[in-house]
């Protein structure tokens, strides 16, 4: 049923195909290119109207009262899914600085911890507005900081964390 002959014909028959299917990815490629790669981009260009700064209304949200009502229970957990896998609460640094003790404490000031130099040229100290504004968008508060969190979009997640670490000593 099965012999030599048949054998070398379905080989034949498979490796003619992935052939005729290599053939055609070659000749679509060559009738289909776009020039992409090094340099050679396409794109469209999108013409926007031009807006001004002043125009424009940036609604200024008050902290405090969020902070008040924020939950520091919420906020450990959170930082345990988030924070805890660089930062430690101990007084020991992992590859991000310790954070207990963060409150009032200079930006950029945990002795033995290597910053980013945006973090150790910053002047000031970690206030809840301070912490609030970089814990939304670490590389929009300090751009160049090696902190590679995108940051946390809800403003309660944000405060219930801030709550969290002035409940454990700052």
């Amino acid at each position: 049923m099965f012999d030599t002959m048949t054998l070398t014909k379905a080989v034949a028959a498979i490796c003619g195909t992935l052939l005729i299917l290599l053939f055609g990815s070659w000749a679509a490629e060559a009738l289909y290119h776009t020039g992409g790669g090094h340099g050679g981009q396409q794109a469209y260009v999108i013409e926007v109207e031009d807006t001004d700064a002043a125009d424009e209304v940036v609604e200024v949200i008050d902290f405090g009262p969020i902070l008040a009502a924020a939950d520091p229970a919420s906020g450990e957990s959170i930082f345990g899914k988030k924070c805890a896998s660089c930062h430690k609460v101990d007084g020991s640094n992992a590859t991000g600085p310790h954070l207990d003790g963060t409150f009032d404490r200079d930006i950029g000031a945990v002795d033995g911890f290597g910053y980013s130099a945006i973090l150790t040229e910053l002047e000031g100290t970690w206030t809840a507005d301070a912490l609030n504004a970089f814990l939304e968008k670490p590389k929009g508060f300090a751009p160049g900081t090696k902190m590679t969190f995108a940051g946390f979009k809800k403003i309660d997640d944000r405060a219930d964390v801030i709550a969290y670490l002035q409940s454990i000593g700052g």
